[in-house]
């Protein structure tokens, strides 16, 4: 929705006192965390994919030879930064991005995003975003056309006003990547979405005209454990529609259908199925409709909806006539068809608190449920949990009873009987962990008590312990 992208690059900004440009990498390499993907075919099963993720490029530090930084709390020092050739000469992106601080960590097919993180500090609100990156240093381009998207997730952490976010934005496959930008998708440049971002950077060059940066945005799942949502917002050459025509079971009347003890129940991790079918049902063909599709504890759940849940194209017209204007369902059908990337994200609005998702018509919250600060006071655990990411033709990547293909490394059989969300429930557990010389313990001591790798929690007294 409209402040998303606003709303992540002003946190990031505020946190670390940075803001984007278009550099080449220091000598420090990015280490982006290994996250395995399965892509399927009805023929063949799902094949595991060597794909990792990336974080945006606004979480690393800009800086010149000597160590000087190129951005202020304001933006890019314009001494150093007076265009984008001068600005690559004296300035480079520094690699090694601190992913588990930024909130974010990965095991096998696994990804758990935090909001919160604990430091030296104290509390910080991380909000990463990240971006699916292929073995070739590109991003994968998911070409979903006439096919469908699967994966598990566990929301039962996060409370009003969060958004656990998995959607597609079609991003430049290099990041940019250019003689002033030679890193690249490695160092998770090129960002862009339908609320046409205003940054200090255009795929990978520094913006130094202040234009918005608009492209094609599908949003697969846009949740937390009240509510949800799938949007597809269609561009032209100049603007998107930021609205978009989104599917949402409580705007719809089905109130009881989405959220704890609910037919889909949050308090437990679910499988979400994103179907995008064509007019001729082949991957050449006109997007028609999308449809979503939920498994959980092994059986497929019925659709909130009679019929099915389903945006189809003139019914996307109907409830959003802005639509029209920029190709509604066919135009967002051909991007989906040249590829997009998938992003994951995590945040939480201090100037909308998440209405538009989860408040009013859209939702069960309060309108200052979603407040930030009464998050952070309230839910400092907050996290989301993506797993089992696949691909593939329509049917492949699931049974009609409910089941996942089970992932391998080579091809796996059509019609497998396990699920996906016993897998899913043993990675929840990760949330906020400790730094380096952080407090773990200790009487009274309400924050993270587990220490990151390799780091253990010693007692030092029966007031404090400490991880070393």
């Amino acid at each position: 929705m409209a402040s998303k992208a606003a709303f992540a690059f002003g946190m990031v900004a505020a946190l670390m006192g940075l803001q984007a440009n278009a550099q080449n990498p220091d000598d420090t390499a990015e280490a982006s965390p290994k996250l395995t993907t399965y892509k399927c075919t009805t023929a063949g099963g799902c094949v595991s994919q060597s794909t990792s993720v990336v974080i945006d490029w606004n979480y690393h530090w800009f800086h010149t030879k000597d160590w000087l930084s190129c951005t202020t709390s304001s933006g890019v020092n314009s001494t150093l930064c007076p265009d984008q050739a001068t600005c690559a000469k004296n300035c480079m992106v520094q690699g090694d991005a601190n992913y588990t601080a930024n909130g974010v960590a990965t095991t096998g097919d696994s990804m758990t995003m935090n909001q919160f993180t604990y430091g030296a500090n104290g509390i910080q609100s991380a909000s990463p975003r990240v971006y699916l990156l292929g073995a070739d240093g590109n991003y994968v381009l998911t070409k979903l056309l006439g096919q469908e998207l699967t994966f598990t997730v566990d929301l039962s952490t996060l409370p009003c006003g969060e958004n656990g976010a998995l959607y597609l934005s079609e991003m430049d496959a290099s990041g940019g990547r250019n003689p002033y930008n030679t890193g690249g998708a490695k160092y998770g440049s090129g960002y862009c979405d339908a609320q046409c971002p205003v940054q200090n950077w255009m795929n990978g060059t520094l913006n130094t005209a202040h234009a918005g940066y608009c492209c094609n945005e599908m949003d697969i799942l846009e949740a937390n454990s009240r509510a949800n949502a799938f949007t597809p917002h269609p561009c032209t050459s100049t603007d998107c529609d930021k609205g978009g025509c989104g599917f949402n079971p409580y705007s719809q009347g089905h109130k009881n259908y989405y959220g704890p003890g609910g037919t889909v129940d949050t308090t437990k991790p679910f499988t979400v199925i994103t179907q995008f079918i064509t007019n001729d049902g082949t991957t050449r063909g006109t997007l028609s409709k999308i449809t979503r599709k939920y498994i959980q504890n092994g059986k497929m759940v019925a659709s909130a909806v009679e019929g099915g849940d389903a945006l189809t194209a003139d019914g996307c017209i109907a409830a959003d006539p802005a639509a029209a204007n920029f190709g509604g369902l066919p135009t967002m059908g051909k991007a989906l068809g040249r590829g997009m990337v998938l992003t994951f994200a995590i945040w939480n609005d201090a100037t909308g608190f998440m209405n538009w998702l989860d408040g009013g018509s859209n939702g069960p919250c309060s309108a200052t449920e979603g407040d930030p600060a009464l998050i952070q006071k309230n839910n400092p655990d907050t996290h989301v949990v993506f797993s089992n990411i696949r691909w593939g033709d329509i049917g492949s990547t699931f049974n009609s009873g409910g089941a996942a293909p089970q992932p391998g490394t080579t091809t796996t059989s059509k019609q497998p009987t396990l699920t996906t969300t016993t897998k899913a429930s043993t990675t929840t557990a990760a949330g906020p962990m400790q730094t380096q010389f952080g407090q773990c313990g200790g009487s009274g001591y309400t924050g993270p008590k587990t220490c990151v790798s390799p780091y253990t929690c010693k007692v030092s007294n029966e007031w404090y312990s400490q991880c070393l």
